[in-house]
């Protein structure tokens, strides 16, 4: 009996020889294919951010041949183009902090209140009408936002605080958050729309009400995904550029008064990619090490970012 089922199935195979076989080698090798161009298109992103670093690093490698690192990051005085330079990069990280610092405090709000409203009070058809209005605003251009800045909030500033200066960092601080403003609402809007409505049901069952809810179940599920969209919102208004160079203006000035005009760093890489430097001189070369600063300030941002992400990053099932 046995000897009978293998000579079935030994003429079954043979049966089988003569059918239409796929063909695994060339599927094989179109799978190879396709992950060598998937890699190298990969590898061109990569490649390129590396290409950015090494050149500031060998540029700012020599900057600081010529000038102190305990002079830039300690000195109190920017005067990197003038006749008895000093290079004092504290000056431009002031006005850069202080122009992000008054941007937060109007985006961050103004951004989780919005972001909280279209996901948990506003109807679904609203949402859908409300979400993507605001996502236009990302896609505004930021010199529309500096003009804007200059020629309507600073006006409007200088009728209630007659000593403002035209160029301040308060218009433009105030601009700035308006810009990074869908930044923060969108992603927390997606942080607090994907928190389970199981933990929603099961608050409302313990007799909570919507705010207890919101504040003490939904908020605190969403935490990571709100914290990553404000400190995007944080490295965007730090590598803002021509909203604080409309509307800052480009006065070197050590100081925490919004109502003068500071510069960014990244304001003074536009004046001197503006040609006020020549090439190869140590006031050219500044743009290098200021670039270098500003690229390690954002990549610990993203770092403090991710690390926060997937420490405190909840999962549902």
């Amino acid at each position: 009996m046995t000897e009978s089922v293998f000579q079935d199935s030994a003429s079954k195979g043979a049966d089988r020889s003569g059918l239409w076989q796929p063909n695994r080698s060339a599927s094989k090798l179109s799978q190879k294919a396709v992950v060598i161009l998937f890699g190298a298109f990969a590898m061109v992103s990569v490649f390129t951010t590396f290409g950015i670093i090494f050149t500031l690093l060998f540029e700012t490698i020599e900057f600081f041949r010529e000038v102190s690192p305990i002079e830039f990051f300690t000195a109190t005085r920017w005067t990197a183009l003038f006749a008895n330079p000093e290079f004092g990069v504290m000056v431009l990280m002031c006005g850069t902090f202080l122009t992000s610092v008054i941007g937060l405090i109007i985006a961050i709000p103004l951004g989780l209140l919005s972001a909280i409203c279209l996901s948990e009070y506003a109807p679904r058809q609203l949402r859908k009408i409300l979400k993507p209005a605001l996502e236009l605003l990302a896609g505004v251009p930021t010199v529309v936002f500096g003009y804007f800045a200059l020629l309507l909030v600073t006006p409007f500033l200088r009728s209630f605080i007659p000593d403002m200066s035209i160029f301040n960092a308060l218009s433009a601080g105030i601009v700035l958050g308006f810009a990074i403003l869908p930044t923060i609402a969108s992603l927390s809007e997606d942080a607090i729309f994907a928190v389970p409505s199981s933990l929603r049901q099961g608050s409302y069952a313990l007799g909570s009400t919507k705010r207890e809810t919101i504040t003490g179940v939904v908020l605190p599920a969403a935490l990571s995904g709100i914290v990553a969209s404000i400190i995007l919102g944080v490295a965007r208004a730090v590598g803002e550029t021509m909203i604080v160079t409309l509307a800052a203006g480009q006065s070197p000035t050590l100081t925490l008064d919004p109502r003068v005009s500071v510069q960014t760093m990244t304001s003074f890489i536009v004046q001197v990619t503006k040609g006020d430097a020549p090439y190869g001189t140590i006031e050219f070369k500044t743009l290098f090490a200021v670039g270098m600063t500003l690229f390690v300030i954002t990549l610990m941002l993203n770092i403090f970012s991710f690390w926060f992400v997937r420490k405190y990053q909840e999962k549902y099932e």
